[in-house]
């Protein structure tokens, strides 16, 4: 890939108002909270990812949500871990679909996107740093572009910008900050989210990255819900959805009528 994708080239790749269902994976081996069974995390991610096919969604994320406390980096254990639910999900749904290793493992992810064909990943921490629950973490925008180049990927780049569960280590303009993202990290879309997981975003800071990025896609990251999908549906070119999926919260089953429901939602404006 060239130059960063603009939201014509978004909207032709993934679709205008694109969904995109989260895959929670379960912990996986060597997290504090694996429970032993590969077969059984497998079981579950596929279950997932087909409930998200079956609403309506446009692509699936498939994030290693359960192996907290997130290091900054994964290991081998949890690349090889992933990139076999990866590509078993990407055999049973045909969707578009993208990795993020947290808790902010760039590299992780290209290894995987590039070993599956998986279609984005998503990267916490792109340019600039951050003061987070694992501690200072520093984007590397130039090492993950050289990377994707070097293996020859396809994947595109979805950055958060002032990423949730995260602060900034000194006063921050943050409209230069969505700048950088997109001007030197050359990030193909960019995300803005609630504080913390399953929190709304801020309908006012969409504006203004909208009105300051006018050609970049822009996703929003969490909150979003039949209810308040009005707010956001002018503004962005699509939507990843966690929480608000789920059956019974954060650590149940995906349900389908969800994922519709906000699929037309977001389509319809209201």
């Amino acid at each position: 890939m060239s130059a960063p994708l603009d939201r014509a080239g978004f909207a032709s790749r993934f679709g205008r108002r694109a969904l995109f269902g989260m895959v929670h994976l379960e912990p996986l081996p060597g997290a504090a909270l694996w429970g032993g069974s590969m077969e059984a995390v497998m079981a579950s991610a596929v279950r997932d990812a087909a409930a998200i096919r079956d609403g309506g969604a446009s692509g699936i994320v498939v994030e290693n949500f359960g192996d907290r406390p997130f290091g900054k980096a994964a290991g081998g254990v949890t690349v090889a871990a992933m990139t076999r639910i990866v590509a078993a999900i990407i055999d049973e749904v045909k969707l578009p679909v993208g990795v993020n290793v947290l808790r902010n493992d760039p590299a992780a992810a290209l290894a995987i996107a590039a070993a599956t064909g998986a279609g984005f990943i998503r990267v916490n921490i792109h340019v600039g740093a951050m003061l987070t629950d694992q501690g200072l973490i520093e984007g590397d925008a130039r090492e993950t572009l050289r990377l994707r180049r070097e293996l020859g990927s396809s994947a595109a780049i979805f950055a958060d910008w002032m990423v949730k569960h995260a602060t900034p280590i000194a006063p921050y303009d943050q409209e230069q900050g969505a700048r950088d993202l997109r001007e030197r990290g050359l990030a193909d879309a960019v995300i803005a989210s609630g504080i913390a997981t399953g929190a709304p975003a801020d309908p006012e800071k969409l504006a203004l990255l909208r009105r300051i990025l006018p050609d970049t896609p822009l996703l929003l990251g969490s909150g979003l819900t039949a209810q308040n999908a009005s707010a956001f549906s002018d503004l962005i070119d699509g939507a990843i959805v966690g929480t608000a999926i789920k059956k019974q919260g954060i650590d149940s089953p995906v349900d389908p009528k969800r994922i519709d429901e906000l699929r037309r939602a977001l389509c319809t404006g209201v």
